[in-house]
């Protein structure tokens, strides 16, 4: 904590105002000390030096994509889809992301399937996302595998694993093949 502590006090101290310092001051009774740094700049200090949890674990999985691979440790996978920490199921999802032909296909539907009823956001787009790579090397089956189970996915989940392969021609002139009926699984 102090060492976290001290790289905010570095971070702060160029942007230091003592003029604004004591009118801060001033305003809370002198009660507290301040530094003078309007909140938008702070903030933006702060933020520079944090990177979105969500881009560490997709950081993650695309080494452990690359480990599991190499080593054939799929096993491992297995086991952190059930794991008490989504971001840990998260990883598990799409760490075939770039295997193109190699891809485990059983295995990612699987995974797929094993996670749908989940309701996080973060799990719901990793299906999709999963989903949506590996239809660049076997479109066929990732379109016959959402359509079969279409019902269980949420709507970001489908949307994202479609992405690509709902790019269907216009419809002739005067025709009415763009409508479509409502869907019915889970938003």
């Amino acid at each position: 904590m102090t060492d976290r502590l001290e790289d905010l006090k570095t971070r702060f101290a160029p942007l230091a105002d003592p003029a604004r310092a004591a009118g801060m001051r001033a305003h809370q009774l002198e009660q507290f000390e301040f530094l003078g740094i309007p909140a938008p700049l702070r903030r933006a200090a702060v933020k520079t030096r944090r990177k979105p949890w969500r881009e560490t674990v997709d950081g993650v999985a695309g080494v452990i994509g690359k480990l599991v691979r190499a080593h054939r440790t799929q096993h491992i996978m297995d086991a952190a889809l059930s794991d008490a920490s989504f971001w840990i199921r998260r990883i598990a999802m799409p760490h075939q992301l770039g295997w193109r032909l190699e891809t485990d296909e059983a295995r990612l539907f699987g995974y797929a399937l094993q996670l749908a009823p989940e309701r996080e956001f973060f799990i719901r787009k990793a299906i999709g996302w999963a989903l949506r790579d590996h239809a660049k090397w076997g479109p066929q089956a990732v379109s016959r595998f959402v359509a079969a189970h279409e019902y269980a996915f949420s709507t970001l989940t489908v949307r994202e694993a479609t992405k690509h392969l709902r790019a269907a021609p216009p419809a002739p002139p005067g025709s009415n093949t763009g409508t479509t009926a409502p869907r019915t699984g889970r938003s």
